[in-house]
């Protein structure tokens, strides 16, 4: 990392820092307008050091890995088509695949925070789906903790020596599934039951969500096996330049 890229990142953690503290306000998509404005500052300003490092990682990958970049472009179709099929829910949010898992795997989950982010703003934009006030809130649950927790499962697995596909399944599966426990607390600290506080409210968004969000996480799974299969048959080299496939797998 040059010394420019160091001082951007260092920059972007202190604007982070800055804008998390609290300060008075007036006043899995999370809708327009459903956080109040200081929740949507706090949650936008947690994802900044992870997307500067993403947009770090992305210029480093068009450098150095130009061959590569034809996967990163089919990386991010894949979470806006598969991000775009929702199941409406209640309580201001919707229940459906996040495809962040896929990008996290291949690329690492700094720039599927990037990829995460964009598409979020498209689908608020012409969509309907999500929000702008929200987008913060949003890229926090589907950009940024599932991706991470699918890129700590997968790399658990791979060091355990699990089976390939299922390690993608797993990692796929269970971040789709801590998307939307994080958007249930995130909801839940918002807006905290009258009894019971934020954990029984929390409970309360995660029962609303997982009767759909159960089997589409396990849909999600299974899809996310198929690309990277069809991804090794056919980009091999490609997946090699990256990092995913170790030189002489098959």
């Amino acid at each position: 990392m040059t010394q420019n890229e160091k001082r951007f990142l260092a920059f972007s953690m202190g604007i982070s820092g800055v804008l998390t503290v609290p300060q008075s306000a007036s006043a899995m998509h999370i809708m327009e307008g459903y956080l109040p404005p200081l929740y949507c500052i706090v949650w936008g300003a947690l994802c900044i050091p992870f997307l500067s490092f993403g947009i770090l990682r992305i210029r480093r990958t068009a450098r150095e890995k130009r061959k590569s970049l034809l996967l990163l472009a089919m990386a991010g179709a894949f979470v806006f088509v598969v991000s775009s099929l929702k199941i409406p829910s209640v309580f201001g949010s919707c229940s459906h695949m996040t495809g962040t898992s896929l990008p996290a795997l291949l690329f690492g989950p700094a720039i599927a925070s990037v990829l995460g982010i964009i598409v979020l703003m498209f689908q608020a934009v012409l969509l309907a789906h999500g929000g702008l006030t929200t987008l913060g809130a949003n890229t926090f649950s589907m950009a940024v903790a599932g991706p991470l927790l699918s890129w700590l499962i997968y790399q658990a697995c791979q060091k355990m020596r699990v089976n390939r596909k299922l390690s993608i399944f797993l990692a796929a599966a269970l971040g789709d599934l801590f998307t939307y426990c994080v958007t249930s607390v995130q909801l839940a600290l918002a807006y905290p039951s009258a009894e019971g506080g934020i954990a029984a409210s929390a409970v309360r968004f995660l029962s609303v969500f997982a009767p759909t969000q159960l089997p589409l996480a396990i849909i999600e799974g299974i899809m996310t096996v198929l690309v990277v299969m069809g991804m090794e048959s056919y980009a091999q080299p490609e997946l090699r330049e990256i990092g995913f496939l170790k030189e002489g797998a098959q």
